[in-house]
């Protein structure tokens, strides 16, 4: 009772405030005061809707004026006549008005209580029950969407489609902007926002009233007549709508902003105050562009070796930044080992400080590249200068970074903010810092910024390419992830591993940027140039008749290393820096694909010792690889490494690679022969060095690759005196192929993974080099483009005894990327439509939300859904508990064997541990019924207990428990695993 009694004062302007009026409260009378906008379900607490407008619109002041990058300000501010005054101006106006759809009848009658006080003021409405289904036509996105519509045009001239690009941003501030048909539908029931008979005039008077006083409290009254003639580009359409996005979740928070009748004494000036202070939101990165010379910001960056020169090609892509007066994509194609990586972040520091960019997003092929990457980034930010008490926000993009140790230390760093819960968008309770607490350190993964939506809005992000790609698909909150990406630098390493459905989205992505004006800088090795000239097209979008030669000449540029720069609308150009002065010859053999004979060739070879590194295409043959040479060469001298180990251990594996085999004076190289059996994971950002080579046949762009980690670095100098004197020579022996046939014949394991057609094209190119033997080695770097051009060219190259074979695999090949590209299209967003076109149905008919789950991932991946599992033990007793082989932790608390008990919350370590053992089931699971009956089995082990918000590293996991010897069957397969060989599966 007392609550209802300030709540009817507080109407009446007769509260502890004095009776001074501020604000929208000024400008309001009775009736449009008596409009709520929130209400607490387990208490009298509420909010009205002046109250919640004017909240909204400061945090968007703020954000604006503290959080903003500096790229996403200008590119809003130059669309408007008024500049950056203007751009705020707006901002704030619509965030202001973003709620006005809850002052109608179909979104005042949900809360009786509140909605009865309005009635008292004259606001007629039936109930709730009495509207029915009716409701749905209006939720109050859409109602506002069209009521600000109508103000805007029967108050101030504006034609339907001129209001219609401002006010979706009012529309689609729940995620998804509405469509035609949701509009039109609208129409039919008017009665939804204005009740029939004569409260319908008092309903407009209110309506009209608080967005009066939101134009004039606004600063926007006089804009609009100017504004009216404006056509706001789609990028930028999307950029507003985000930031009304991100100020209605924050204000919506009671935490920051309190409900009355608690908060009833404060001012609107203190509340914003208290309530940013609470939030403490890192802002914005403000690079300053380094001075001097390109040794000397290197030297100061990177750990360089004593006596290391900067690489020509890092020169170069430093001073090709440095000359650009728009932001653009720099496509840096460089040799293995190269340094491509530092070229990127050295780039990336001159562009974001020309163009104002905030952050920076690094998007790689995979979590394990990812994870490699996050450290590298970590040490590159604490190079950085910054002014004292600056704060950055960090993030690690992928489903499983809460596992990360380097990430989870900056999250306890930032853990006086948690996540806000927004209209049950988000689950984790929020609790603002104190604003006595002192300030948190340098990097942090600030909480309230991990949440699903708003996790890639941190400043420095390392993360998977799915991130990136999401930004193409259609999908609810799309905004934000627009927004994110909007205000930083992207780079996107290994541009040469992603297939024709990636494609279709990266390339969709890319012009999105491009209209952004986001920086764009792209990493490969082994990039075919007619995928060069696509991604430059992608971004400064279709050639025109001045641009068409340089676009060509882009296609056919054979030069290596190369480096390539566009700007939107621009002709591209290039630059040609001398390779490093180290390069390595690379003598290729073929070996007949025989476990024995592999073993007795190794044997040979690594007679004085040695490092070889075997790299198998399939799981399966690295398994039988491992297991032959074991026989040969002892359990401790073989060490396996692929996908099918549970995360824990594969970040071991990683660990342990570099370990022994990385950088000269870093690793711990044996002594004894020793050889690493991999997959393709010993592609992709592994800094290992080894004397020997054997790999399976693949596409020549990876088989480069696999070939940079054959004698990666020097060892004792270019005689390479420290390594064996057999192995001195670099040799890479191609087996996994059936040589004696006519036409090669690849094992049928990289069939499935690769193709006939890119496996013969990749096998014809290298005939030359295999055939000349020790006369015609692979020169690196010289060969590297050479050879991809010829791999990748469109006619293909060939002995003629082989047409017949390239011509039947060339048109399965081109049948299957035909087909690939048209489901990819399925779900990808549309491009930048013209300037003044409001996005209505921008993410129509689209994939619902887009998630780093393995649903979400199958969206822009061509793959099939996979299984994840969490791997546990049960024991002999049938209880629970981790795995028995896990070395302790980073502060040497135990982790092997912590019981799991199924009758209540496993203890934080316990349970955490166990949720690092997870695990990718193979490829065997990922057909329909085989995966049904998977899961049916899996769940099978329903553990309750576990299933509580408070056992959040369990909840919802698929449990696979193993016997004490490490084994089970499911789905009719027997799994076994070890931690030196990972799953094994084989048919029951």
């Amino acid at each position: 009772m007392a609550s209802r009694f300030i709540y009817i004062l507080y109407v009446s302007g007769m509260t502890g405030e004095g009776g001074a009026r501020l604000g929208l409260h000024a400008r309001l009378g009775g009736p449009a005061l008596s409009v709520w906008a929130k209400h607490e379900r387990d208490s009298d607490g509420w909010l009205p809707l002046w109250r919640h407008m004017e909240d909204s619109a400061a945090v968007a002041g703020r954000l604006w004026d503290e959080w903003l990058p500096l790229s996403v300000r200008r590119l809003i501010a130059g669309e408007l006549p008024g500049g950056e005054v203007d751009a705020r101006r707006l901002v704030v106006w619509l965030a202001g008005v973003h709620d006005i759809g809850k002052a109608t009848p179909a979104f005042a009658c949900q809360v009786e209580q509140l909605a009865q006080v309005m009635r008292g003021h004259g606001l007629q409405m039936r109930s709730r029950q009495a509207m029915g289904a009716d409701r749905g036509h209006a939720p109050h996105g859409l109602a506002g969407q069209v009521l600000l519509g109508e103000w805007l045009q029967e108050r101030h001239g504006w034609t339907v489609k001129q209001a219609g690009q401002f006010t979706v941003a009012v529309g689609g501030h729940h995620g998804v902007p509405p469509e035609h048909g949701q509009i039109q539908a609208l129409d039919g029931h008017p009665h939804l926002l204005r009740t029939h008979g004569p409260s319908r005039t008092l309903w407009k008077r209110v309506q009209e009233e608080l967005l009066d006083a939101c134009a004039d409290e606004f600063g926007v009254r006089e804009c609009l007549a100017a504004w009216r003639a404006v056509k706001l580009p789609q990028p930028v359409q999307v950029l507003l709508s985000a930031l009304v996005i991100v100020s209605d979740w924050i204000a919506s928070n009671p935490d920051l902003f309190p409900y009355f009748p608690e908060d009833v004494p404060r001012t609107g000036p203190e509340r914003i105050a208290a309530a940013w202070r609470g939030l403490d939101l890192p802002g914005p990165w403000r690079a300053k562009e380094p001075v001097g010379d390109v040794q000397e910001l290197f030297a100061s960056r990177f750990d360089l070796p004593p006596g290391a020169k900067v690489r020509p090609v890092q020169e170069a892509a430093v001073d090709l930044a440095r000359g650009m007066d728009a932001p653009g994509l720099m496509v840096i194609e460089a040799p293995m080992g190269e340094g491509k990586t530092e070229a990127a972040l050295a780039a990336v520091e001159v562009l974001a400080a020309r163009f104002g960019a905030g952050g920076v997003f690094f998007a790689l092929p995979t979590m394990a590249t990812g994870n490699a990457m996050f450290p590298r980034l970590l040490n590159w930010l604490d190079r950085l200068p910054a002014p004292e008490g600056t704060r950055y926000s960090v993030l690690l993009a992928h489903s499983k970074a809460a596992l990360n140790d380097d990430f989870v230390d900056l999250m306890g760093k930032g853990q006086r903010i948690a996540a806000v819960d927004v209209d049950g968008f988000e689950e984790r309770e929020w609790r603002p810092t104190s604003p006595t607490r002192s300030a948190a350190a340098e990097l942090v993964a600030h909480a309230w910024l991990r949440g699903r939506k708003k996790a890639m809005l941190s400043s420095f992000v390392a993360g998977t390419i799915d991130q990136l790609l999401f930004a193409g698909l259609k999908s609810r909150h799309l905004a934000m992830r627009h927004l994110a990406i909007a205000g930083k630098v992207v780079v996107i390493d290994e541009a040469h591993a992603y297939d024709t459905y990636m494609s279709v989205y990266l390339d969709r992505v890319l012009s999105w940027l491009g209209a952004y004006r986001v920086p764009v800088v792209v990493l490969s090795a082994t990039l075919p140039a007619g995928r060069r000239r696509e991604l430059a097209q992608a971004y400064a979008g279709k050639a025109t008749s001045e641009t068409a030669a340089s676009f060509d000449a882009v296609a056919q540029a054979g030069d290596y290393p190369l480096l390539t720069a566009v700007t939107p609308g621009g002709a591209p150009v290039m630059r040609r820096p001398a390779a490093s002065a180290r390069g390595t010859d690379v003598e290729l053999e073929r070996l007949d694909d025989d476990v024995d004979l592999l073993a007795d060739r190794l044997e040979k070879e690594l007679a004085n010792g040695g490092c070889a590194l075997v790299v198998r295409n399939t799981v399966r043959r690295v398994l039988e690889a491992a297991a032959a040479l074991r026989e040969r060469f002892g359990e401790a001298n073989v060490t396996v490494a692929h996908s099918c180990f549970i995360d824990v251990d594969r970040a071991a594996k990683d660990a342990g690679l570099l370990d022994r085999f990385g950088r000269p004076g870093k690793a711990d190289r044996p002594q004894a022969a020793h050889i690493v059996v991999a997959s393709q994971v010993a592609e992709q950002s592994l800094d290992v060095d080894f004397d020997l080579l054997v790999t399976d046949l693949a596409p020549v762009d990876l088989l480069l690759q696999r070939m940079g980690r054959l004698h990666r670095h020097l060892r004792g100098g270019e005689e390479q005196t420290d390594r064996p004197q057999r192995l001195r020579q670099a040799r890479c022996l191609v087996t996994g192929v059936d040589w004696s046939a006519p036409v090669p014949a690849p094992v049928r394991g990289s069939l499935a993974v690769y193709g006939a057609y890119a496996l013969l094209r990749s096998a014809a190119v290298l005939l030359p080099h295999l055939d000349g033997g020790r006369e015609r080695p692979v020169r690196l770097p010289a060969d590297i483009s050479p050879l991809v051009q010829r791999a990748y060219a469109d006619e293909p190259d060939g002995p003629a005894g082989w047409a017949e074979a390239l011509e039947a695999a060339r048109a399965r090949h081109e049948e299957h990327r035909a087909d690939q590209a048209e489901r990819a299209a399925t779900f990808r967003l549309d491009a930048a439509a013209r300037p003044g076109r409001p996005l209505f149905g921008w993410v129509a008919a689209g994939a619902g939300d887009a998630d780093d789950t393995r649903q979400g991932r199958a969206q822009v991946r061509d793959s099939r859904e996979s299984l994840e599992v969490v791997v546990v033990q049960r024991r002999a007793d049938g209880s629970l508990a981790t795995v028995p082989w896990l070395a302790p932790d980073r502060k040497g608390r135990p982790r092997a064997g912590l019981a799991l008990p199924t009758d209540q919350v496993p203890t934080a370590r316990a349970a955490r541990t166990a949720a690092s053992c997870g695990l990718r089931l193979p490829i065997q699971f990922s057909y329909a019924d085989v995966m049904d009956r998977a899961i049916d089995e899996l769940e099978e082990l329903h553990i309750p207990a576990w299933q509580v918000k408070a056992s959040h590293w369990l909840a919802g996991q698929l449990i696979l428990p193993l016997d004490e010897d490490c084994q089970t069957h499911l789905a009719g397969f027997q799994l076994r695993y070890s931690p030196s060989d990972g799953l094994e599966v084989t048919r029951a």
